[in-house]
Formats: C-alpha cells, sequence, structure tokens
C-alpha cells in the first residue's frame, strides 16, 4: 500500500461532514473511517466544545485504534482554535483564553447593543450562562444542558475560552458591529461567525489554522500535508493555511474564497467522501 498524500485530514462538522440534519451519511462515514486506516489524522475542527464532539469522533470510530507512546492521539480543534483537545484523556493539549477582563468588557458591550442578547460562556468544556432561551439553541445546547446558571459576573473572574452570542440574525447584527468596532478592529479580541443567529468572541490571533500550525508543529507534520474542508467563514484561515483547501457547494462566500477549489457537491451531497475518494483512497 502506498503512502498517503497527506498527514492530516482536518474537517469542519456543521455544514461540512454533517448534512442539513446534522447527521453523517454513510459513504461520509466510511470515506473517514478509511481515511484513518490509511494513516491519515482526522483532526476535527469546529466551534463546538468537545462533548459535542466526542459523539462524532466515537461514531467514526476514531477511538478505535492504540496510541502509540507519547503520540497526542485522537485530537480535536474545539473553539475555533481556543482549544486543542485530548479526546481520550479528556484534557486540553492547548489552550488560548479570552483575557477576563476582556470578556467581561465585552459582555457588557453586547448586552448595551442588545439588553437581552443570550451570552453562553465557555471554559475549557464546560458551560456558564445567565439564561436559556429555547428559542435559540445550538446544537450543542439542544444535548447538553448548562453547567452552571447564574450571574454572569460570577463566571467571569477566570479567563473564558470562547463567549457566544444569540439573537434573532437581524438583531444580532447590532451586537456584532459593536464588538467588531470597540474590540476586534482594534486586534483585541477575533469574532467568529459560524451561523447567522450566533457568533463568538476568542482571543486574538487565535483560529482553527493557528491550531493546526500547531498541532503540527507537535507532530512533525508540514503545512503541505495537510488537506481541510469547510463551509463558513470561521474555516476560511483555515481553508487558506492548508496544503490543499476545499470548500463545499454550499460554503460562504469566505470560505470560498479562500479555498483551493470549490466543489459542486454540498454537504447533503457526500463532498466530504468525494474529496477523500478522490485525494487520499486514491493514492493508497
Amino acid at each position: 500500500m502506498a503512502d498517503a498524500a497527506y498527514d492530516i485530514l482536518a474537517l469542519d462538522l456543521d455544514g461540512t461532514l454533517l448534512r442539513s440534519d446534522k447527521r453523517i451519511a454513510e459513504r461520509d462515514m466510511h470515506a473517514v473511517r478509511e481515511a484513518g486506516r490509511a494513516g491519515v489524522r482526522v483532526v476535527i475542527c469546529t466551534a463546538r466544545p468537545p462533548r459535542s464532539v466526542r459523539p462524532i469522533i466515537e461514531a467514526l470510530g476514531l477511538l478505535d485504534a492504540p496510541t502509540p507512546k507519547g503520540d497526542p492521539g485522537v485530537v480535536t480543534i474545539n473553539y475555533n482554535g481556543a482549544a486543542i483537545w485530548d479526546v481520550r484523556r479528556s484534557r486540553a493539549v492547548e489552550h488560548l483564553p479570552i483575557e477576563s477582563g476582556l470578556a467581561r468588557g465585552a459582555v457588557e458591550s453586547a448586552r448595551k447593543a442588545l439588553r437581552d442578547v443570550m451570552v453562553s460562556i465557555e471554559i475549557l468544556d464546560k458551560w456558564y450562562t445567565d439564561k436559556v432561551d429555547v428559542t435559540l439553541h445550538t446544537e450543542t445546547s439542544r444535548a447538553f444542558a448548562p453547567d452552571f446558571v447564574g450571574p454572569l459576573d460570577a463566571f467571569l473572574r477566570v479567563p473564558a475560552t470562547k463567549v457566544m452570542f444569540l439573537a434573532q440574525p437581524e438583531r444580532l447584527v447590532a451586537v456584532r458591529d459593536a464588538l467588531h468596532d470597540r474590540y476586534a478592529r482594534k486586534g483585541l479580541l477575533d469574532l467568529k461567525i459560524s451561523d447567522d443567529h450566533l457568533f463568538s468572541i476568542i482571543a486574538p490571533g487565535v483560529d482553527k489554522s493557528t491550531a493546526l500550525a500547531t498541532l503540527c508543529a507537535r507532530l512533525g507534520a508540514t503545512q503541505e500535508r495537510v488537506l481541510a474542508i469547510g463551509d463558513a467563514p470561521n474555516d476560511a484561515k483555515m481553508l487558506e493555511w492548508a496544503g490543499r483547501g476545499v470548500a463545499v457547494s454550499n460554503a460562504w462566500a469566505e470560505a470560498k474564497n479562500a479555498a483551493d477549489e470549490v466543489l459542486t457537491l454540498s454537504n447533503d451531497q457526500c463532498a466530504v467522501a468525494h474529496v477523500i475518494e478522490r485525494e487520499i483512497l486514491a493514492h493508497t
């Protein structure tokens, strides 16, 4: 069997590997498993927290292979790059949180722009909030309840991995603009958009691409041997950075512009399997 053309397959979840119904097609499932068997390290790169990704890792069979001594094993990139997570040991390999004062100021600015904006704070796979709006779900909130509900000041005394803001799309614009002008434009925080009813803030300079670069340095892998597939604005830098970046046909304009290739297939048409079969399995 020939060596695979890539060492790392970086996969976004929502809008990419996951179909519109949030399930994984059998063909995609099989292709990801075969890529792993071919020696390619599959790295899920997502805005989601680790607890929301582990069931997907298990379904893909990525925990089945033994881990050599000293190897970090199965890792995921979570929170848009703010954490590299060791799945087996349930701990962070790398963690780049927001300084607590900045997080607190951003929340105050958001609530000035929209008093009832929903605020979710993630600190190393724990969810803290002061309220839950059942009309504003994320895929994680559908499966997991908050770890703590109470005054946000109590949670913002320590660095936050990610802070997420949710509202109806037309009402969220004012919040996003306020935080962009006060923080993102000045390089104090990074804004990441993964859906039209939510966005998140993370520490400046943090991105899926920087997390991948850190992981490659740990593993001795090169940028050229990273294949990345994504769809959203928070995937754009990853697609641009990877040796080969591929955007699915349903991708946002930012992701398409950053990619080396834009597919004619969508996440509902096994786009991921198509890329794996062509770029990896055809060469092993």
